[in-house]
């Protein structure tokens, strides 16, 4: 018996990560096509695909006035039958598998004295019954509480109550597996936009440090599709603005709190605190906690019972800087991110460590202050900015972090060298390095000669 089925990227940045060996990004970035879907467009695209009733075979059924003879000739008459539903007034009332019933009814005797016999001798009385209307999603729920016998029997379908047919449970797991695979890619497709987004949002920063900074580097390589570090170059008069940050998270999460910490950013440099980075941490440190809620509150739990609550606890690490051309200074604050400096002819690589407080988190006070360091910079020094996810990458023979140490040795070697040329040795080395080991954070870097 048959059955029916009814049925211009950014000069000078790097690719986001996809290997352990890193790309230029081409000079023009190609927008991708706008997702086409509603956050319900899983379910709405075409609800009936997603429905138990989407699985439906028609299975014709017998009754429990059969006997066990003819149901022996309808399984062997019909070899792809995995089971016959048995129907009572338009009731499913149990189902018979086929090779459980093949295997008895071959017995010495069974035939003799259970061939005119009720077919419900061998019936299944707790079969998983569903409504077509029921989704996919619980159908799974239910087959699984029902137990592995469902995947081997099959299920029986009905609708408005009545027996309608049979599923079974290959298609079953082939219909989950390809609904997953479609909300997958429409994720995928929604997330990859999203990365165009975020870089668009980068390439102000490039434009403005390529017109400043002919000889530097920019280093984004977010660890999935999207990430959590961003940077920001803005251009005045008298100098320019520049800074890098690790906001929490990577992937969607950290993309998400990029946009809202380079929106914090913009509202809080304006002529007044520009030339002083730590008061912009501190501008922006408040406009975070209090946007966000992250503030302790004190509440009274009881007599003399003070809890502590805050809502999230979100943030980034930070390094701004200011560089004045007159004077030929730079100003760093750094919230828990430091800053590399070589001066020309030097020997040595200055790692300058900022403050331990990171900028909004719930632990991060309110009124937090970060100092500010100043350096005068001769012609032809080098400074450097890096987020944490390249020091801490795990690799070597010992399987530990890249280190501030190794960085700031690798950085000595090549400081002479044009800073492109540089990019592709940090870049190298890193990858070296980490070998197999998964890469574990964003990694950002940002170089300059002065």
């Amino acid at each position: 018996m048959a059955f029916i089925k009814h049925s211009q990227c950014l000069a000078n940045l790097t690719i986001p990560y996809r290997s352990s060996r890193s790309l230029t990004m081409p000079a023009q970035i190609t927008p991708l096509p706008r997702p086409s879907f509603t956050p319900d467009a899983v379910p709405a695209a075409s609800a009936k695909q997603h429905l138990a009733a989407s699985l439906l075979l028609n299975v014709p059924s017998i009754t429990p006035a059969q006997t066990n003879t003819e149901v022996y000739a309808r399984f062997d008459r019909n070899p792809a039958i995995v089971g016959l539903p048995v129907v009572e007034n338009e009731q499913p009332i149990g189902l018979i598998n086929r090779n459980i019933f093949m295997d008895s009814f071959a017995r010495p005797f069974h035939r003799e004295i259970y061939g005119n016999k009720s077919c419900i001798a061998f019936m299944d009385k707790k079969p998983l019954v569903v409504d077509g209307q029921i989704s996919l999603q619980e159908l799974s729920f239910l087959a699984l509480d029902h137990g592995g016998k469902t995947l081997a029997d099959g299920f029986i379908i009905t609708v408005g109550g009545r027996y309608a047919g049979m599923g079974t449970g290959r298609d079953m797991v082939r219909a989950l597996s390809n609904l997953q695979a479609e909300k997958n890619r429409l994720v995928m497709e929604s997330i990859g936009y999203a990365s165009v987004i975020q870089r668009s949002f980068l390439r102000p920063s490039q434009q403005a440090l390529r017109a400043s900074l002919p000889d530097h580097f920019l280093i984004w390589e977010p660890r999935d599709v999207v990430g959590g570090d961003y940077f920001h170059f803005e251009i005045f008069d008298e100098g320019f603005f520049f800074a890098l940050f690790d906001c929490t998270g990577h992937g969607v999460p950290g993309a998400f709190m990029t946009l809202i910490m380079a929106s914090f950013l913009e509202h809080a440099l304006n002529a007044d605190n520009r030339r002083n980075p730590g008061a912009v941490l501190a501008e922006v440190n408040h406009r975070v906690k209090t946007a966000l809620g992250q503030i302790a509150h004190a509440h009274g739990g009881g007599a003399g019972d003070d809890e502590i609550e805050h809502r999230s606890d979100d943030g980034m690490d930070a390094a701004f800087c200011w560089f004045d051309r007159a004077r030929r200074e730079l100003t760093y604050a750094g919230a828990h991110s430091p800053m590399l400096l070589r001066r020309a002819g030097e020997s040595e690589v200055r790692l300058i460590e900022g403050d331990r407080l990171g900028v909004g988190y719930a632990a991060t006070p309110l009124t937090q202050t970060w100092r500010n360091q100043s350096f005068t910079l001769a012609p032809g020094a080098t400074v450097y900015l890096c987020t944490d996810g390249m020091v801490d990458q795990p690799g070597g023979s010992k399987r530990i972090a890249f280190g501030k140490k190794r960085l700031c040795q690798l950085l000595l070697e090549q400081g002479e060298k044009p800073m492109a040329q540089q990019q592709a040795a940090i870049l190298a080395a890193l990858a070296a390095y980490q070998g197999d080991e998964p890469r574990r954070d964003d990694v950002s870097m940002f170089g300059f000669r002065t």
